[in-house]
């Protein structure tokens, strides 16, 4: 294997992480901004005020979006598939 298949291997890997990542980090990142910033208004400072919206936010982003995660990890191991006799030679 060369260098630069390493390489392109090692891209479309992270792509593909951030790309299954970035919609439930988006989204507990709005809602603590938002639960931060209603925290601040109302000077209510309770911890868990903080924590169960956003793992309850993640959980419904994962119900949601996981079938389409899923698809994408199992077309990024399908390409590597394919890819392995490609990388004896």
């Amino acid at each position: 294997m060369s260098p630069e298949n390493a390489l392109d291997l090692l891209t479309g890997m992270l792509w593909s992480a951030a790309l299954v990542a970035g919609p439930v980090m988006l989204a507990t990142l709005v809602v603590g901004l938002t639960v931060s910033v209603f925290q601040v208004a109302t000077q209510i400072q309770e911890i868990t005020l903080s924590y169960v919206p956003k793992i309850m936010v993640a959980g419904l982003t994962l119900i949601v979006l996981g079938p389409w995660m899923v698809a994408q990890l199992v077309g990024f191991a399908n390409e590597l598939y394919l890819l392995i006799p490609q990388l004896g030679q």
